[in-house]
Formats: C-alpha cells, sequence, structure tokens
C-alpha cells in the first residue's frame, strides 16, 4: 500500500508538470501558516482554555470586527475565535481521525501530566515507521475542536519528488523594529538568522541525497 501511495504521488507530480501546468519557479509567494480560525460559544471560556492549558497569550484585534471574537498568538501561530450560536452539538468521543490542528511538543510525559492535573480527558497513540517512534495525545477544546500534542519532529520531512520545492519555517519577523533592544538583542536575532538559513540550506543537501 505504502508503494502504491508513492507511485501515485509521483504520477501526480509529473501530471502537474506537463505542459500548461504552473511551472516551479512561478511558485506562490507563500510564507507560512499564519492563524487558524474557531468558531465557540463563548470566547471567554475558549480564551481562558488556550491560554492556561496551551499557553497562547491574547494579542490586539482589528477594532473594525463587528462581532465578538479574540486573537491569541504562540508557537508561532495564531489562534482566531468567533462567538457564534449555531455550532453542532460538541462530541463526547474522542476519535484521532477528526479534523484537528497538532502542536510538536519536546515532552509528552510534562504535556500529559499537566493535562491530567486539569482534569482534562485525553486518549494517546503511538505512530511507528522505520524504528522512528511518535508519541500522539488527543483532547478537545471547550466546543469540541479536535487538538493533537506530538513529538512528530521525531518523523524526518522527505518530499516523495524532487519537483516541488519544500520551505522550512523561519524566523517570525515582527512589524515592531528590534533597534530599541539593544546590540546584544541584534546580534542574537542575527545569529538566529544565520542558524535559519544553515539548517535550511543542510535540508536542502540532504533532499538531493534521498531523492
Amino acid at each position: 500500500m505504502g508503494r502504491e501511495v508513492v507511485e501515485r504521488a509521483e504520477s501526480d507530480m509529473e501530471s502537474w508538470g506537463a505542459p500548461g501546468a504552473v511551472a516551479a519557479e512561478e511558485e506562490l509567494p507563500l510564507l507560512s501558516l499564519n492563524h487558524v480560525s474557531y468558531s465557540c460559544r463563548s470566547v471567554k471560556e475558549s480564551m481562558r482554555f488556550y491560554q492556561d492549558v496551551l499557553g497562547f497569550v491574547l494579542i490586539k484585534r482589528p477594532s473594525s470586527f463587528s462581532f465578538e471574537g479574540a486573537w491569541l498568538f504562540n508557537h508561532g501561530i495564531g489562534i482566531h475565535l468567533i462567538e457564534s450560536d449555531n455550532l453542532p452539538p460538541k462530541k463526547d468521543a474522542i476519535n484521532p481521525k477528526d479534523c484537528h490542528i497538532s502542536f510538536q511538543c519536546s515532552n509528552m510525559d510534562v504535556l500529559m501530566q499537566r493535562l491530567g492535573e486539569m482534569n482534562i480527558e485525553y486518549v494517546t497513540a503511538v505512530v511507528k515507521d522505520g524504528g522512528i517512534t511518535v508519541d500522539q495525545v488527543f483532547f478537545h477544546d471547550p466546543d469540541g475542536h479536535m487538538i493533537e500534542i506530538c513529538n512528530c519532529q521525531n518523523i524526518p520531512i522527505l518530499p516523495l519528488s524532487s519537483s516541488c520545492p519544500v520551505r522550512l519555517p523561519k524566523t517570525i519577523e515582527f512589524a515592531s523594529p528590534l533597534s530599541h533592544l539593544g546590540n546584544e538583542s541584534l546580534e542574537n536575532h542575527s545569529a538566529r538568522e544565520a542558524t535559519a538559513q544553515m539548517m535550511e540550506n543542510l535540508f536542502k543537501n540532504m533532499m538531493t541525497i534521498f531523492i
């Protein structure tokens, strides 16, 4: 089954590269995933959940919106909450196959201990591939939206085709300048940028070897 998926993916790549398809050099100028938007019954309750359980920080939301909501940010991604009275009934069973957002975690034991202390129900799963093991934890937010926490960084990102370029996440650039933070902070920022570029170049070289 795995080989069939790979062959089908390679066939799709070839068809996309046929005459009339968008050339690789015309790739979309996308940067990264910006945010995930959720409808919720209570903005205050959902805000408290994402702040207390997942460590998100409430940030400024544009004042032009005419509906109740909130913006939160952390871990390189935003969560946008929109209050609604028309949500489907909350699911009781936790099904890992449901649609979900996933966060990488460096210490799953600490994560599960925290969920237990907060009396948050969760289920676990394990994925194994080629000697690599990934631990997964699934649970719901107050409105039944599925959340996964995993150490998925254990699995290397290996594209099935070299025809589509892969971009690694880069350091997020905030709108505010860094000059007021002093020379030391600027040097640290430059070092992080250099490290990120070095890792991206290393990743590209690895892809050339694997593919």
